[in-house]
């Protein structure tokens, strides 16, 4: 559909009244149609922000699976060894009790 060009056309402004010519009135973001004095920008803070979301989990990640037995490491005050390794050792231990096997 074609339109007249509007050269010669009135609008009245929606804010303050004033007759102006249409050409010469803005729209401003609320969809008013308004002059150059009454013309306000929309207000940064009413754009909402986009929503950012912090990353939980690596993508395909690659865990230690390595289930062979280390190096085990005894800490004891009464014999003076303190964080030795004891090649041929396996050390488990849970909550109150270590236990000490041979490979």
């Amino acid at each position: 559909m074609a339109y007249a060009s509007a050269k010669y056309a009135r609008g009245m402004c929606d804010r303050c009244g004033f007759e102006y010519k249409l050409l010469e009135l803005k729209k401003e973001w609320n969809g008013l149609k308004v002059c150059s004095e009454c013309y306000e920008p929309k207000h940064p803070q009413l754009e909402p922000l986009p929503h950012v979301i912090d990353p939980e989990a690596l993508y395909n990640p690659r865990p230690d699976n390595d289930k062979e037995v280390g190096e085990g490491y005894i800490i004891s005050n009464n014999d003076n060894i303190i964080s030795s390794p004891i090649p041929g050792y396996r050390m488990t231990g849970t909550l109150g009790t270590v236990t000490i096997t041979t490979s």
